[in-house]
This record gives structure tokens, C-alpha cells and sequence, in this order.
């Protein structure tokens, strides 16, 4: 299976057929149906390493000042307790803690709703580690690789620019300057397969620290680098900037 890094911003993007969710709808038509999906999603942001076992994971709705719509969503998938089992004994790097509490947040339905709308296929996350910094998460990425050659899909789900402090909801408003030279210069990292680079993304620019402000939007993309291959091929998608301060550039690898 390939990996996938989605750019999944605004949660209202849940319910609305725009460009960016077409075009996670659009981007699975080629892959081949996985056995299950295992996301990495900012959302999921914990002290140790955590995955969780639930046979039918609830849809968290953790957000808060949205339309009522949104809050009626529902994705009701099955949970995959093997494969969650199978991802904890594949990580070597950290004691893994199952979670059969633990549902699904919206960094993984929003984007999965459009890409799987029949909510057919199981769905399981694991989390993001507080207590580590960017290395540990490329290396669990690496370390999760392999299920990839049983059928798992794995996603990503944050933003390479991620700063709600600045992030302006005037329709139209043009996206920070900063915020498009941050994201383009991700780009070709990615493209040149710079990742050592992109792990050390602090020193990077000193645009840094207004495109990243804090980490957990952007660990999911190194979790997915980690999981790939320097040969595979990479596609982009969604290439945007959002409410002038959120990046929904996506990509697929493999």
C-alpha cells in the first residue's frame, strides 16, 4: 500500500464538498482497498505511545463552537484489534498501551469520510508522543513500514503549517507570505528527499516558529516520510494555503 499525508484543516471540510475534500476523495480512486487503515493523527497527541483496540471506535467530535451538523456526523467503521495488536509488536522504540476506549477524533473521520463514505473498511489510530521529540516519530513511521505489505493504509493527518493564533476567516483573505514560502520550501524538501532536513525542521527558517508553533500538526508527516521508501514515487495534492495560515498540501507516496 502507499502512504498518504493529508492536510485536513478546517473540520468544516467534513461537510463540505470543496477542493480539498474532493480531493481526498478522488486521491484513493487508485489505490487498491486496503485490509485497514492506521492513521497518525495530530489529534491524537499523548504522553508514551498508544493504539487503540476498540472492534467498533466511536466518532469523537472534539472541537467546539461548530454548526450542529457537524456534531451529528457519524463514522461508523469497524475498529481492527489485530492489526492495532500487530502495529504495537512492530514498534520497538516504545512500550505501545492499547486503548479499547479510544474512538476515532476528527482528524481521522473528516478525511476518511470522503475517501471511504461507506465506512466499510476497519480504522485504527496510533498516537502521537508528547514526551518525544521529531526523530522518535520518523523512526515509528519506519518501524510501522511493514504493515504496509499486509494491506494497511497508512495516513497521516495534520497540516505543514498549522497556526490558529494567525488564521483569518475573511473569505477571500490572502494567504501570509510566510505561510506560502514555509510550505513551498517543505515541498521541495520533500521532492529532494531531504529528510534529514525535515526532521530538524527548528532550523529550518526562522519562519519556523510561526509555521509550526507547535509540533503535533506536523509529526504526522514525518511518521509518514519514516514509513515510506527514498525510490518510491510521491504525488501532491490540495496544494493550498487555508484561512491564510493553515496548509492543506497533501501527498501520496508509493
Amino acid at each position: 500500500m502507499p502512504t498518504l499525508f493529508v492536510g485536513h484543516g478546517n473540520p468544516m471540510n467534513a461537510i463540505t464538498n470543496n477542493p480539498y475534500s474532493r480531493g481526498w476523495e478522488e486521491m484513493v480512486r487508485g489505490i487498491p482497498r486496503p485490509e485497514a487503515v492506521l492513521c497518525v493523527s495530530a489529534h491524537w497527541y499523548t504522553r508514551g505511545v498508544r493504539v487503540n483496540t476498540s472492534p467498533r471506535p466511536e466518532t469523537i467530535h472534539d472541537f467546539l463552537g461548530f454548526p450542529r451538523e457537524l456534531y451529528e456526523v457519524l463514522y461508523p467503521c469497524p475498529g481492527s484489534p489485530q492489526w492495532a495488536l500487530e502495529a504495537a509488536r512492530s514498534v520497538k522504540i516504545a512500550s505501545v498501551d492499547t486503548d479499547e476506549d479510544r474512538g476515532l477524533d476528527h482528524g481521522t473521520w473528516a478525511v476518511l469520510k470522503w475517501m471511504y463514505p461507506e465506512a466499510d473498511i476497519p480504522v485504527f489510530q496510533i498516537s502521537l508522543d508528547t514526551s518525544m521529540p521529531a526523530p522518535f516519530h520518523y523512526e515509528l513511521g519506519r518501524q510501522l513500514a511493514p504493515l504496509r505489505e499486509g494491506g494497511v493504509l497508512l495516513v497521516g493527518s495534520g497540516n505543514m503549517v498549522h497556526n490558529l493564533s494567525e488564521m483569518d476567516m475573511t473569505v477571500g483573505a490572502p494567504p501570509y507570505d510566510w505561510a506560502v514560502e514555509f510550505d513551498a520550501s517543505l515541498k521541495e524538501l520533500i521532492s529532494d528527499r531531504e529528510n534529514r532536513k525535515l526532521i530538524a525542521y527548528e532550523t529550518l527558517a526562522s519562519s519556523s516558529r510561526l509555521a509550526i508553533p507547535t509540533p503535533e500538526h506536523y509529526l504526522p508527516l514525518l511518521t509518514v516520510l519514516g514509513a515510506s521508501d527514498l525510490s518510491e514515487p510521491l504525488e501532491y495534492y490540495n496544494e493550498s494555503i487555508d484561512l491564510r495560515s493553515v496548509s492543506m498540501t497533501s501527498l501520496k507516496i508509493g
